[in-house]
């Protein structure tokens, strides 16, 4: 049960947008924007980073959201994202990648904690600037995000069957579209 009034009826960040559509709005357009606008990221690498971040905050709302739209978008390969929650170096994933996700990870427990190191072992691999810049903005975006959705206790949904409408809803119409 939500810490205030909520409308239980839309689970996680959708309830959010209902209580408060004014700010609501503003982290549906945040969220669109890193994960499926402009980017250098795929669409799937970006809905990972946010996923996995979500996973070490144990957010089950946006862990079961994001890894779910992060499988549809990986399609034949879904199984990857099950295998990042568990240890992203041995997962089936580029090396560049994996450099990301360990910038992500230091960013979910404390921004400082990303070292020069961590930023060249990536720029080695070949990540971009650009691609460093998103993966920390998205790693501190979800972390603030599963912070709030977890902090007033939202409603989630118990079928997992829910997330996976959910994220056919945002694989075909963007973040924008969960609510219609």
């Amino acid at each position: 049960m939500a810490h205030i009034d909520i409308p239980s009826n839309f689970p996680g960040m959708m309830g959010l947008v209902k209580y408060r559509p004014d700010t609501g709005k503003l982290l549906l357009e945040l969220a669109e924007t890193l994960l499926r606008g402009d980017s250098p990221l795929s669409l799937e690498e970006r809905e990972l980073i946010a996923a996995y971040v979500s996973y070490r905050n144990e957010c089950d709302f946006c862990t079961g959201v994001h890894g779910a739209v992060a499988k549809q978008l990986f399609k034949n390969n879904s199984n990857v994202v099950d295998a990042v929650y568990q240890n992203f170096e041995s997962a089936n994933i580029t090396d560049k990648l994996k450099a990301l996700l360990k910038i992500a990870a230091k960013v979910q427990l404390d921004g400082k904690q990303v070292s020069e190191d961590n930023i060249q072992r990536a720029k080695n691999l070949g990540a971009t600037d650009r691609e460093i810049h998103d993966t920390v903005l998205i790693a501190a975006a979800f972390s603030m995000l599963n912070r709030y959705i977890d902090g007033l206790a939202v409603t989630i949904p118990n079928d997992p069957g829910a997330y996976e409408q959910i994220a056919c809803q945002i694989v075909e119409s963007g973040y924008g579209g969960v609510l219609t």
